[in-house]
């Protein structure tokens, strides 16, 4: 009977070990198979719209990606535009959406690439002035002082402001008030001579704003706010982000029209590279 029992102890102890040898093996064969078929990719966007907004716009074109190629896609908030410049000089985001002087920039500091951007609109910048002004020429601000909303907007102030420089020979005071409609209702209420803006945030002013502005100088163009890629990710996955968006762009054109980008197609340096022959790089603050 003593026999017995110990023999009975001793399978017991035996199977049990053999149990927690197979649960351990299971686990590690799992957790090695996930870490070969997932990855997490870090998404920094430029802070264009206060945070709660670009969180709305951005987590369902984000967790779509994931859908589409595996990746967990991380949303990475930057508070100010200057932080995010220097989070994508650092290579903090794997893939980040930005304004084209941006994607020079981050491709200087770091080696991104742009993969997709808008295949409708262009980025150009205007600069309004009171619709009563009588000023007719750009050359009337010489020496005065102009609104801008932040000094590394690319239409509404870098661009205009090396174009007004480089091309015209006109030496503005910039006077930076952080929105594009605090520039507008400054130029209304006649606190500045002019402002610098984009024709989309005009159109979006409220009537009484937008009928007391007139548009003094339109910028050249170029192609607008392009999602670019880290050199660290590999070939393959870096295809299989761009190929997630332009499948996305079709089935779901939505996701894309808050950013704004709207019919989106391939995109590559090449697009970008005209922007450092403009001297933008004397304007940068």
């Amino acid at each position: 009977m003593h026999l017995s029992v110990c023999k009975l102890i001793t399978n017991l102890a035996f199977g049990l070990f053999a149990g927690l040898f197979l649960i351990l093996t299971v686990e590690r064969v799992v957790a090695q198979s996930s870490e070969e078929t997932s990855c997490t990719i870090r998404l920094g966007v430029v802070p264009q719209f206060e945070q709660r907004r670009l969180i709305a716009v951005w987590t369902p074109l984000a967790d779509a990606i994931s859908l589409k190629t595996a990746c967990e896609v991380k949303l990475h908030g930057s508070k100010s535009i200057s932080e995010f410049e220097d989070e994508f000089k650092a290579g903090i985001f794997d893939i980040a959406y930005m304004n084209p002087y941006h994607a020079v920039m981050a491709n200087d500091a770091q080696g991104y690439k742009p993969i997709v951007r808008s295949g409708e609109s262009r980025l150009k910048g205007i600069l309004v002035v009171p619709k009563d002004n009588p000023i007719q020429s750009i050359k009337d601000l010489h020496g005065k002082e102009v609104a801008f909303p932040s000094p590394n907007a690319l239409g509404a102030s870098l661009l205009m402001r090396a174009e007004l420089g480089e091309l015209h020979g006109v030496r503005v005071v910039p006077k930076y008030v952080k929105t594009h409609s605090s520039t507008y209702i400054h130029v209304m209420k006649k606190l500045v001579v002019a402002g610098g803006g984009v024709a989309r945030t005009l159109r979006e002013q409220p009537e009484a704003i937008k009928g007391a502005l007139r548009v003094l100088y339109t910028t050249s163009e170029v192609f607008a706010h392009p999602i670019v890629v880290h050199p660290r990710l590999t070939p393959e996955l870096r295809e299989s982000i761009q190929t997630a968006l332009l499948e996305l762009a079709e089935e779901s054109p939505e996701l894309f029209e808050s950013i704004p980008m709207r019919r989106p197609t391939s995109s590559n340096l090449a697009d970008y590279e005209g922007l450092s022959a403009i001297g933008l790089e004397g304007y940068v603050e």
